[in-house]
């Protein structure tokens, strides 16, 4: 289009483009006909697209809808380019879930490993790094379950799909509270304890304890919470 054809008012042109009105009921089928196809593929792939999506089904997912988008709205592409793109991403994708599935080091390779985020009540401060997740982030995933302090997580993993597997300790013990700073008045009604732990991470200290954490460096030290005190 030469700069000479732009024109502010030509709503015409800003509506439709180059083409024709009659284009808008080509659209209207291919749409039909790409719907159809994303669901035939996402079938294929398996339950999984429908859930928690791997790396394999992310970019496969963003492989079809890239494949779509050109033939919607080019008059001059066809629907066959679009076609074989989703028969090759479905097929690349289950030849690699074969291969995950029965060769361990593969599946590692291509999905990633789980990380261990907290063991103990205790923030592992170089997985957190390695996954580069903030500690906000952390603290508002364990309030999201339900937790107030550290001593009731038992394990906290960091799966490689993204998402987060808590497991609780079966009896919890005093630790780091998760409640916000911003809300002095809700982590004052819960029961806090002498002994303390560092502000950061949650490792355990004495009551006087100070001195720089061995696990995240940091010489802030807090009270620890020892049990759930809610508010009625």
């Amino acid at each position: 289009m030469k700069k000479e054809d732009i024109k502010i008012g030509d709503w015409m042109r800003m509506l439709m483009g180059e083409v024709p009105p009659s284009f808008l009921i080509e659209v209207v089928i291919r749409t039909i006909i790409l719907y159809v196809l994303l669901i035939v593929s996402m079938r294929l792939f398996g339950r999984r697209m429908a859930t928690k999506l791997s790396r394999v089904e992310l970019m496969g997912l963003f492989s079809l809808a890239a494949a779509i988008g050109v033939p919607l709205q080019a008059p001059d592409r066809g629907l066959l380019p679009a076609v074989v793109i989703a028969v090759v991403v479905v097929g690349v994708g289950r030849l690699v879930s074969v291969v995950t599935s029965r060769n361990e080091r593969a599946e590692h390779l291509v999905e990633g490993e789980y990380v261990t985020l907290v063991r103990d009540g205790v923030i592992q401060m170089d997985k957190m790094k390695a996954s580069r997740l903030t500690l906000e982030r952390l603290l508002a995933q364990l309030r999201g379950e339900g937790t107030f302090h550290f001593g009731e997580v038992r394990r906290l993993y960091f799966e490689a799909n993204g998402s987060f597997s808590l497991v609780r300790a079966p009896e919890p013990i005093p630790g780091l509270t998760v409640l916000p700073a911003s809300d002095p008045d809700f982590i004052d009604e819960q029961d806090q304890a002498k002994q303390t732990v560092c502000g950061t991470c949650g490792l355990t200290g004495s009551g006087d304890r100070q001195g720089v954490c061995t696990n995240c460096k940091d010489t802030r030290w807090v009270p620890v919470i020892s049990t759930r005190k809610l508010a009625v």
